[in-house]
């Protein structure tokens, strides 16, 4: 008696104490599920040490904190320069203050603007008591606010008909306790604020909401596990035409998602929204093994079999093709730690984990299940699998017009490539199920812009930042910003100087320029600084010691591909006009453009590394470079028609839909190595090829097709996501399932007739 056959006798001889055993490890490992915790902060996505994010933390050091949320306040018609809502900016700008760890408010009415008053400088809220405005007050007030280029595209839209509200914040650590007290005292403020000015409209943006957005999205694909749970288990019902074998079916699930998410636990693992979803993919992936072996004892007992013997037969003819899966799977997944992202990282390691428990548990606690659970099966009918097996003829038949139609459906589809753009749209993550989205998007189309790129310009010096030379140059490089068709608004230091010169020349217009005297500018940015009242100052816009400022470029509604080549462009224009200011941009969302350029190269190459790692185990497993090589072809080939069609269908790949091919390859491996095993064992049987293409159909097929069916509805349940890379992972993969299943019935046995003209 073999080891693989004394191995199987054990299991269903102490199947009692098979069934305690792997009790007490699921119970284990489950204990450790309390240290498991979320977090919606875009720092997970990056690493504590990533360059880019130290970089952006030392420019949020060296000025005051980025952490917002701006509110927008939008009349139902006209514009916000009426007492009315002019009163409400008021009102809801006192109101802020009030928020959980504001440092700091502003809006249109308490932008502080100075005038000359003979030899002093009067600085004073733009807007002060705004129910009692006489008409030429607020013609005052619209015609200062529309003229100044700080407020103009940042707190007042440049038609007038939109007014902001910005919050800073200064927020402990952790931080993620903050976003969600302080997005519920907001949302609160806002209910309150509708209740009493129903005529006007509130929407809320910014850092801190998304944040706690994000966290809100990991919680929702939470609620996916459940749903995807009983799918399964409904899908596995139909298919298997019996409700016992749901019972094994469902506690073999649990057991893998309860031991892999509790070790996760134990090693104090925190998720994301991308690596909540490890419970619905495991659950997902898993099944297919409980599927194979449960389908093959089915037809053994429906051709008489008894049920002992039919299980050991399963057992022996899917133990091996069992743990390949689950380690050609663990590889593929394993290969996202190549990517420049954590979340990531845990996503495919948890589900790489994930495949060891499903391996586990499927080859001892199921075949012990399935031993004690009661089990009818009907007797096979003489067509049970006539469908398969007439499918099989047609193929060995028709094996030609099959290989040139294969190979035209596949360049077509997979022509589409080349329409899908590299690039990412963090502001577009959620759909508008959520508040944040639409909200967002309305701000964007009629406020301002989110996104951001921030740049921190030397002087060369202290107190350097009111040289008229160096003030020159910044101006100039603001004035290009503004030239360019991506820009929205831009905010740099030169502009608060000419404002100063203006208002201490007697707000002569012709004086709005740099001042000429560095030593008169200074004594300018003092006195403004003095009649500052007390919580505003400039510290956002220069370092303390004056060597540096602050300049923040707001653009449009544009990608990550978009944000690289603005930045590429800035970078060429500093090096060739003012060298000794160059800086690469930094903040959010310039080192979110460049982690999803990095992510996607990195996916690419932990892709290839993948795909040589398995294709090394098949040819070591088949001793046969030749089925090694063909093993890729039909694991390859769906996933590049799967991109192809997304181009056609939607054109961008991002984040989510970057990792496909890495998590794609594992999975859809799995059936062409159930399929090339049985054959080659027909095979071995001295049978033609054309007869072990037959064969195959017969015994494997009926599986391919249930775990196929369950595999890509159970990847379609994340496109009830509202989370882009959610949905995009989930329905990409699905695609890839379903075209791969298509060219393992028709492309693989017709490439398998062609090479393997051995006879026996």
């Amino acid at each position: 008696m073999s080891a693989r056959d004394r191995y199987i006798d054990f299991v269903l001889r102490r199947r009692w104490p098979v069934v305690l055993l792997t009790s007490l490890v699921m119970i284990g490992s489950a204990a450790g599920l309390s240290g498991l915790t979320i977090t919606g902060s875009y720092r997970a996505f990056f690493g504590e040490d990533n360059p880019l994010l130290l970089a952006y933390d030392e420019m949020t050091d060296n000025y005051s904190s980025s952490r917002t949320a701006l509110i927008a306040i939008s009349p139902s018609e006209g514009t916000v320069f009426t007492r009315e809502t002019l009163a409400a900016v008021e009102e809801l700008t006192e109101a802020a203050w009030q928020t959980p760890y504001s440092v700091r408010v502003n809006s249109l009415t308490n932008y502080f603007y100075g005038e000359a008053d003979g030899d002093d400088l009067s600085i004073a809220p733009l807007v002060d008591g705004a129910a009692s405005y006489s008409e030429p007050e607020l013609a005052r007030v619209r015609s200062i606010a529309l003229n100044e280029s700080e407020l103009v595209g940042q707190l007042v839209a440049g038609d007038g008909r939109v007014a902001g509200v910005a919050i800073n914040f200064a927020l402990p650590i952790p931080e993620a306790p903050a976003w969600s007290e302080i997005t519920t005292h907001l949302r609160e403020l806002l209910e309150e604020a509708r209740a009493r000015h129903p005529d006007l409209s509130f929407y809320m943006t910014g850092n801190v909401i998304l944040n706690q957005t994000f966290t809100e999205a990991g919680e929702d694909s939470e609620e996916l596990v459940p749903i995807v749970f009983f799918v399964i288990l409904a899908i596995a019902a139909l298919l298997l035409r019996s409700a016992y074998v749901t019972i094994p079916v469902a506690v073999v699930l649990a057991f893998i998602v309860l031991s892999t998410m509790g070790v996760a636990g134990w090693f104090g693992t925190m998720l994301t929204p991308i690596s909540t979803s490890v419970p619905v993919i495991i659950m997902t992936v898993g099944v297919a093994h409980v599927i194979h072996i449960i389908t093959t004892v089915r037809l053994a007992m429906a051709q008489g079999t008894a049920r002992k013997a039919a299980i050991t037969e399963s057992l022996r003819d899917n133990l091996y093709p069992v743990f390949l899966t689950s380690a050609t799977t663990s590889i593929g997944f394993l290969s996202l730690n190549t990517s420049s992202s954590p979340p990531f990282h845990v996503l495919g390691n948890l589900v790489a984990l994930g495949m060891l428990f499903a391996f586990f548990y499927s080859v001892t606690l199921l075949p012990a299940m399935l031993s004690i659970l009661p089990m009818r099966v009907k007797s096979a009918r003489p067509d049970a699998s006539a469908f398969f097996d007439r499918l099989g003829g047609f193929v060995v038949a028709r094996r030609t017009p099959i290989l040139w139609c294969s190979v035209l459906v596949a360049a077509v589809l997979a022509s589409g490539i080349h329409r899908n753009e590299l690039s990412d749209n963090w502001l577009r993550y959620m759909d508008e199920s959520y508040a944040f989205r639409t909200d967002t998007d309305f701000i964007v189309e009629n406020l301002t812009g989110l996104d951001r790129l921030e740049y921190s310009l030397e002087s060369g010096r202290e107190g350097g930042i009111t040289d008229p030379h160096y003030l020159g140059q910044v101006d100039a490089f603001a004035d290009w910003y503004r030239m360019q068709p991506e820009t929205h608004h831009v905010q740099a230091f030169p502009d608060l100087m000419k404002r100063l010169n203006k208002s201490m020349h007697g707000d002569d217009p012709s004086f709005y320029r740099i001042p000429d005297d560095p030593e008169l500018a200074a004594q300018f940015l003092l006195l403004y600084e003095f009649s500052l009242p007390f919580g505003a100052d400039l510290n956002d816009r220069m370092d303390v010691s004056r060597s540096a400022t602050r300049m923040t470029v707001v653009l449009k509604n544009t990608s990550t591909l978009q944000h690289l080549d603005i930045d590429a462009r800035a970078r060429a224009w500093l090096q060739t006009n003012v060298p000794e200011l160059s800086s690469p941009a930094s903040g959010f969302t310039m080192i979110s453009a460049h982690m999803s350029e990095q992510n996607i190269s990195n996916i690419l190459a932990g892709t290839i590394i993948a795909a040589s790692l398995i294709f090394l185990i098949l040819v070591v497993i088949f001793r046969n470079i030749r089925v090694g090589l063909l093993c890729l072809v039909p694991n390859f080939i769906p996933a590049l028609m799967a991109f192809g069609l997304w181009g056609y269908m939607v054109g961008r790949v991002g984040l989510g839909a970057s990792v496909v091919g890495a998590i794609a390859i594992g999975i859809i491996v799995d059936d062409t190595i159930h399929f090339i095993t049985k054959y080659l064992r027909v095979r071995r049987q001295k049978q033609p090829s054309a007869e072990a293409v037959r064969a195959t159909f017969r015994s494997v097929c009926p599986a391919l097709w249930s775990t196929t069916v369950i595999l890509a509805v159970g990847f379609l349940v994340f496109a009830s996501s509202g989370y882009e890379p959610t949905w995009a992972l989930g329905t990409l993969v699905a695609i890839t399932i379903s075209l791969a299943l298509v060219t393992d019935l028709f492309l693989l046995p017709v490439l398998l007739m062609a090479i393997d003209r051995k006879s026996y």
